[in-house]
């Protein structure tokens, strides 16, 4: 039979040299079933049900053209060509693309159609694709993500495996003790909070940040798939980012007791602060400000752009040729105008006794199909049966590696990990990325306390975070939970990125706890020695023997230049991370990367009307399919 498309094409099945037109009289043994959206330039699945008892073998021609036509012609547009035998042995969709002028992949949006176009073949069997076996090299959350995103499309054959003997990945909740969540003795060593709001001032609007729904979408998903478990339950609460009685930057102004004053008292006796270093050429120094002020063009619409649509936002920044000069930089003028332009008081949540509660909410999800403990050393292809293998070593000195082979390896380690691990031949610009992409060093150190006591104070301290002027310290952060209650605190008493972090990480942690609490000395007076444990947590991502990094840091040009290689399955390997989206460091973009490798992998199975549920429940606007 042969039917009408809305695209006014239409589907002709042609077996032999005959076909049956819509006004046949004889028996109809094949029925197309075409989705009633169908647009140009996306792709679609067109769903072929058989009577295998009627179905004659032979060839079968399945091709666009003419509804009135009887026999293929050469006017015809072939589609696939299917050998009818042994019974349940068709198959059971084609797999088809609406010629269209294709989108722009330019580090930005993951096309579908383009993807489709570098793969041979359009029948797909349904029950097959959905069987092919697929191994998930890291639990970190885009990798739980992706379990979950294959688990919800009817893709169940998967595996993860974990170096660790948790989950999470760089989502690292310190829990003093081993206390419980509900004690609220823990401080975040990984990610910290989520930004929701934008608030400006000039015109008093309050602007939702868009792309971050996906992390509070995860957490209603997760609510619904636990709603058997309380323990499980994942609650958002406010994040207090500032606090004027917190220690402000004096650059070396003290009180007469010694301590740091706080950013209040700097506001009310201008004299504590302390004058800054001078550039040595003043005039040359503001003309540079000036230039690249104007260079950015940060102004309130463009941070407004970021907060609706980031990957929108981000184009702008490629093809005005930001990226060529620095990523971060860009991110950081763009999201940090004046405050009285944007007010970022109200705008942050976080997690309720941590943020591993979201991880922890996968935990019997993936029971029985994560294997902890395994450090990865290596893929290895097998030309002969197009499967992937993952490889490790329980005994680190035998030279043969065991492995274990898939159809597919859906890859979530950082490139910083993953670059000393014996790899497929792939593509130039793919072994660039894994070989070089720039990573951010981070060092954290959590220290505890026998009570909440900047609680109080004279003057209070309920949550937020200052910097201060003490050398390697940089930012401080109070708890922004159980505020008022009883029993020991954990305060984050440095948190510092970049160069110094490196040198930090160079201390023994006797050295780096001394230097923090001889810091919480000075902002709070002898209380904090007296009221110090003794008990802390450090962590230095780039010493991390399964992170070596704290986020992917993209130097000048790196990023628009690595993002495609991202977007082309090689040797049935896909990468997805935070380092393989277009914004680096965010829950969010572990999240967004797992959308984009899911929905890759099923677009390589040919199983595109489970792709466009994924790209369509999870909000991944950028995908186009």
């Amino acid at each position: 039979m042969s039917l009408r498309m809305a695209s006014g094409l239409s589907l002709l099945f042609a077996a032999g040299n005959t076909a049956a037109n819509p006004t046949s009289t004889r028996p109809n043994h094949v029925a197309f079933q075409v989705p009633s959206d169908l647009s140009r330039g996306l792709v679609h699945n067109i769903h072929i049900n058989y009577d295998d008892d009627k179905v004659a073998q032979g060839l079968i021609n399945i091709v666009y053209g003419d509804c009135d036509a009887t026999s293929a012609s050469a006017d015809q547009y072939h589609i696939a060509s299917i050998a009818a035998g042994e019974k349940g042995h068709l198959p059971d969709r084609l797999r088809e693309t609406l010629n269209e002028t294709l989108g722009d992949t330019l580090g930005l949006w993951f096309d579908g159609v383009r993807h489709l176009q570098s793969n041979n073949g359009t029948t797909v069997f349904s029950k097959e694709a959905k069987s092919k076996s697929i191994g998930i090299v890291g639990g970190g959350i885009s990798g739980l993500m992706t379990s979950l995103l294959l688990d919800s499309v009817g893709v169940h054959n998967w595996h993860i495996h974990e170096a660790t003997q948790r989950i999470g990945g760089r989502i690292r909740t310190a829990y003093f003790d081993d206390s419980k969540p509900s004690d609220y003795r823990y401080q975040e060593m990984g990610p910290m909070r989520f930004p929701r709001f934008i608030q400006y001032a000039d015109t008093n609007e309050t602007l939702e940040i868009q792309d971050h729904k996906m992390v509070f979408q995860l957490i209603d998903v997760l609510n619904e798939m636990n709603a058997d478990r309380p323990d499980l339950k994942i609650d958002l609460i406010k994040w207090i980012q500032t606090n004027d009685r917190i220690a402000g930057m004096s650059n070396g102004g003290r009180l007469p007791d010694g301590r740091i004053p706080s950013a209040a008292e700097l506001a009310a006796d201008p004299s504590l602060l302390l004058p800054a270093a001078e550039a040595n050429d003043p005039e040359e120094a503001a003309e540079g400000r000036a230039a690249l002020k104007s260079f950015i063009n940060s102004t309130p619409e463009s941070t407004r752009s970021v907060a609706a649509n980031i990957y929108k936002a981000h184009r702008d920044a490629v093809d005005r040729g930001l990226l060529h000069w620095s990523e971060s930089t860009y991110l950081r003028y763009q999201l940090s105008l004046s405050s009285d332009t944007v007010d970022f008081l109200t705008g942050w949540v976080t997690l309720d006794k941590g943020l591993d509660s979201l991880s922890r909410a996968f935990v019997p999800h993936v029971e029985g199909k994560i294997t902890y403990g395994r450090e990865i050393s290596g893929l290895k292809y097998d030309e002969a049966t197009s499967k992937i293998s993952v490889t490790w070593r329980d005994d680190k000195l035998k030279l043969k590696p065991q492995s274990e082979a898939y159809d597919y390896a859906i890859v979530s380690v950082p490139f910083s990990v993953a670059r000393l691990w014996k790899l497929p031949p792939y593509s130039s610009l793919l072994t660039r990325a894994i070989k070089t992409l720039n990573y951010m060093q981070a060092c954290k150190m959590a220290l505890e306390y026998e009570t909440r006591f900047w609680e109080h104070l004279e003057t209070p301290i309920f949550g937020g975070c200052g910097v201060v002027d003490i050398t390697g310290i940089n930012a401080v952060c109070y708890p922004s939970y159980n505020l008022n209650g009883t029993g020991p605190g954990v305060v984050l008493a440095s948190y510092q990125a970049g160069q110094l972090a490196r040198s930090l990480a160079a201390l023994s942690d006797e050295d780096h706890v001394a230097m923090a609490q001889r810091s919480m000395a000075e902002i709070h007076g002898e209380i904090a020695n007296e009221q110090f444990t003794g008990n802390y947590d450090r962590m230095c991502w780039e010493v991390e023997k399964y992170q070596a990094g704290a986020w992917a840091a993209p130097t000048i040009g790196q990023q628009d230049l690595f993002i495609p290689s991202y977007y082309n399955t090689e040797f049935n390997t896909i990468f997805i991370g935070e380092h393989t989206s277009i914004t680096h460091a965010w829950i969010f973009s572990a999240l967004d990367s797992a959308v984009r490798g899911t929905t890759q992998l099923l677009l390589d199975l040919g199983l595109v009307d489970e792709a466009k549920e994924v790209v369509q429940t999870w909000m991944a606007r950028w995908i186009t399919v």
